[in-house]
This record gives structure tokens, sequence and C-alpha cells, in this order.
């Protein structure tokens, strides 16, 4: 795909963000938001999948640790075509299948995730298992800027770096807000970049909107030999949704039917914007 076509594949994965969160009357749009592109890239563009196919063995896996920003996860797997875009409304709904966490009963999903730390400890297993059994898939795992604060994650990457799992790749989405404010405020993770590279790990800083970045990041990062790879996002949390945008508060709350109408505006402006420039 084009930067073009990623863009507008990303923008449809934000109103299935918006949508579903809207349609459940809860979740976590913020962090999902800021992740869409990437999310985008890994699955139009980056990993070895096949939607009509979803156990594939060689399969590149996906390990979302910010378990979450299962609407980000969700609404990428339906427009890839893992499942109906429809059933994005049905999140966190008595007797869905799309529930607040990912699940492995989730068409595409590898790894049940939610308790934030635990989804790269599985992550760095599955690339291990790989090393061992002589596979050549890839192992991705998505994880918050707040939830390195976990003790946990870096006992991970102790072993992945120990380990030289180049066949992994930790991405933080680093947009500098959690649930309580801050980051910095909270408990600081800071220098991120200076920490994975002290447990051994090939460290790329990227612009997480930015698809030209976000090729190259990647493109380095399969290239990386003897060592696992960490792509630090720079993001902004709330992307694309004017009221959310760097706004701790939309964490991990619903939009109102109100809020819902001008988020799906805003939506639908970048969605012009987009076409027009494909016109041009």
């Amino acid at each position: 795909m084009n930067n073009l076509e990623l863009q507008k594949r990303a923008n449809d994965v934000r109103k299935g963000i918006v949508t579903a969160v809207h349609s459940a009357k809860a979740g976590h749009p913020g962090g999902s938001l800021s992740a869409a592109d990437a999310y985008t890239f890994l699955y139009f563009e980056e990993m070895n999948i096949d939607p009509a196919n979803p156990d594939m063995e060689n399969r590149d896996r996906f390990v979302l640790s910010k378990g979450h920003t299962a609407p980000g996860l969700y609404s990428t797997l339906a427009n890839r075509g893992y499942f109906p875009v429809e059933d994005l409304k049905t999140l966190r709904k008595l007797g869905s299948y799309l529930q607040g966490h990912p699940c492995i009963h989730i068409p595409g999903v590898d790894m049940a995730s939610g308790s934030l730390g635990q989804g790269i400890s599985a992550a760095v297993g599955m690339a291990l298992g790989a090393k061992l059994n002589n596979k050549d898939f890839r192992v991705y795992t998505l994880l918050g800027d707040g939830e390195i604060q976990e003790g946990q994650v870096w006992e991970a990457s102790m072993f992945a770096g120990h380990r030289k799992l180049d066949n992994l790749c930790v991405i933080v989405d680093n947009n500098g807000l959690q649930i309580d404010g801050r980051i910095e405020d909270v408990c600081s993770p800071y220098p991120i970049d200076k920490k994975f590279e002290a447990f051994n790990f090939h460290v790329i800083n990227v612009d997480a909107h930015d698809f030209d970045a976000l090729r190259a990041a990647f493109k380095e990062a399969r290239e990386t030999k003897g060592m696992p790879t960490c792509i630090i996002l720079h993001s902004v949390k709330g992307k694309g949704v004017s009221f959310m945008e760097n706004n701790a508060d939309w964490h991990g709350t619903a939009p109102n039917d109100e809020q819902y109408a001008v988020a799906m505006a805003d939506l639908d402006k970048i969605e012009k914007e987009l076409e027009k420039a494909g016109e041009a």
C-alpha cells in the first residue's frame, strides 16, 4: 500500500474505535487512537498474515500487551477482514465475542491479554519457541508507556536481550499519558530508549503518525540480527479526534452521543481531505 491508502485505512480504524466505544458506553479510546497508525501498518503492510486462514502455522504473531486498547486491535482486525466491521458495535455487550480485553477465541488474536506487563512475557515466549523450533515467523508486541512502569516488562526484556531474540519486535506507544495523568509525573520511565538499550535491544525512535517513518523503522527491525528491537512510537493520545488529543481524561472514557457526533465529524473531515489528496 502507498501512504495515502494506509492513511485512509487508519482513518477507518479510528472510526471503528470511536464507534465501538460509543456503542459500548465504555472502553479506552485514547490509547487505541494513538496506536491506530501502527496497527494499520502492521496488519496491512508489515506482518505475514492471512485473514482467511487466521491460524496459519507460519504467520507472524501479535500480542497486545496493553490489552485495554482492544478497540484499536478489534477495529484493525475487522477492517482487515477477520470479522465483520458491523460487529464492532457489539463491543463489551453481553454475549458478544468482542469483550473489553482480547481473548484467543477472536479471529486474529494470538494471546489473551489485559494484565499489564504480561503480554510482553508471552511474546518473548513465542519468539523463543520459534527459535527453538526453527520457525521463521516474527513476533510483535505493543506496550503502553505507562505499562512499562511494570517490573515484569523489564524481566521479560532482560531475557529477550540475553537470548538474542532478533525475531522479536517490542513496540512502545509513547503518547506521554496514562490514566492518572502524565507518565513523567506518575512514575517516569524516561529515558525509554536508553533503558531498552541497557537490556541489549536495538532501539528505534519514530514518529508514530508518519508512514514513511514507520516503514523504515520496521524494515530496520527486520534487518537487525543478534538482538531484539524496540520501536518507540512518539504518538498523540486520542489522535484524530480534536477534543481527545493529548487529554488523559479520554484514556478510559466513552463519548456520549453529542461527543460521538463531533468525533465522527472530525474523522469525516480527515476522510474528505484524504480523498482530495488522492484526486490531486
